[in-house]
């Protein structure tokens, strides 16, 4: 029996197999509000097959948008907009549904990527960014603002907002992002955070910020919504945040009642030495669930049914997340149930399509043809 489609229980969530789609930022919104695009996207992405749907990155306040065509979670407009996308996702599709709640800190008010992605100038309709630290991203760039305590509560008040607004639409887990150089991984990294109060120095104080916004998250929102964090595992760059101290901060959110972590990397520096390989990050996920006993999530260049399980049936991670392996192949959990022997969930006006010699990979689907 397969155990990539085996169920996994992620606190009061039970998802269907552990194949999970990863937050992917579309940066086709409106003013932080979802577009046709997203209903489009998440439309067909929630056809899958898969057992958890993540929403992209979403800012909770305006100038925590990664570019002007994030998406946001700040304020009625934003929610009226995605309860419209999710409305009509959920009357096609029993996919469980997760955001990513995020604020990109000294990387915010950048180009879209096939814009080039650098900072936009004030003078070019960007906005002053915030972050730990006056320290800019990359050379060159212009330095953030340090926050100071009333900034720090603005920017939890908004993660509370949103998360209560998530709650709201339904959504059944959220996923606070601690990754790839946006605010809570520069608070969490000493690249960027050189900070001399409570919340800079020590790792205990560099975790303080980011555990202070799951702790109030978690107070928002009932226990029935799942709450765990994306994390970047290490900055890959000597000195900086490694594998050794995210072991530190699976283990206080495990003690915060957290249900999952999801285990990225890098992101915080230009100067940063990846080793790009298949499943490169997996190791990662794979120390940090076993030091910590978090269900853990796996993530990066995870691509081949037979890789996927391997890993699950190991032990390495409780479940695998894909980005853009699935969107080259919407249907990845079809191909990879047909591989592997097993069922996976698609809507009955699909279920003709089951090649010959696969009737039951939909399940017991006999269906004639008038």
């Amino acid at each position: 029996m397969s155990q990539l489609f085996s169920p996994l229980v992620l606190g009061p969530l039970t998802l269907p197999n552990r194949i999970v789609i990863a937050p992917m930022c579309q940066y086709s919104a409106q003013d932080g509000r979802a577009t046709d695009w997203h209903l489009i996207h998440l439309g067909q992405l929630s056809l899958s097959g898969a057992g958890l749907l993540i929403l992209e990155a979403t800012a909770v306040t305006p100038e925590g948008r990664i570019t002007p065509g994030c998406l946001g979670l700040y304020d009625d407009a934003c929610e009226a907009a995605l309860a419209r996308v999710l409305q009509a996702v959920r009357a096609y599709s029993p996919m469980p549904l997760a955001i990513q709640l995020s604020h990109a800190g000294r990387k915010a008010s950048s180009h879209a990527p096939w814009d080039g992605g650098q900072l936009i100038a004030l003078t070019e309709g960007g906005w002053p960014t915030l972050a730990p630290s006056a320290l800019p991203h990359a050379e060159g760039e212009t330095p953030p603002e340090a926050l100071d305590e009333a900034g720090l509560q603005r920017v939890l008040a908004g993660f509370v907002d949103a998360a209560r607004r998530a709650h709201r639409l339904g959504l059944q887990a959220i996923e606070l992002h601690a990754a790839h150089g946006y605010l809570l991984h520069q608070f969490l990294s000493p690249i960027a955070n050189q900070r001399s109060d409570d919340f800079g120095g020590s790792p205990a104080n560099r975790m303080r910020f980011p555990l202070a916004v799951f702790d109030a998250v978690r107070a928002a929102v009932p226990a029935s919504v799942a709450l765990g964090l994306r994390l970047s595992a290490t900055d890959w760059v000597d000195g900086g945040w490694d594998v050794a101290q995210s072991v530190v901060l699976a283990q206080a959110l495990r003690a915060r009642g957290a249900d999952f972590i999801h285990v990225s990397s890098g992101g915080v520096s230009p100067r940063q030495q990846i080793p790009i390989a298949p499943g490169y990050q997996v190791v990662l996920a794979e120390r940090i669930k076993r030091e910590s006993g978090l269900p853990t999530l796996a993530v990066g260049m995870i691509t081949e049914a037979r890789q996927a399980e391997a890993i699950v049936a190991s032990g390495q991670a409780d479940a695998v997340a894909l980005a853009r392996g699935i969107l080259y192949d919407p249907h990845w959990p079809w191909h990879a149930a047909a591989e592997l022997g097993a069922q996976v969930q698609a809507p009955r006006q699909y279920w003709r399509s089951q090649p010959r010699g696969m009737s039951t990979l939909f399940g017991d689907t006999h269906i004639g043809m008038r």
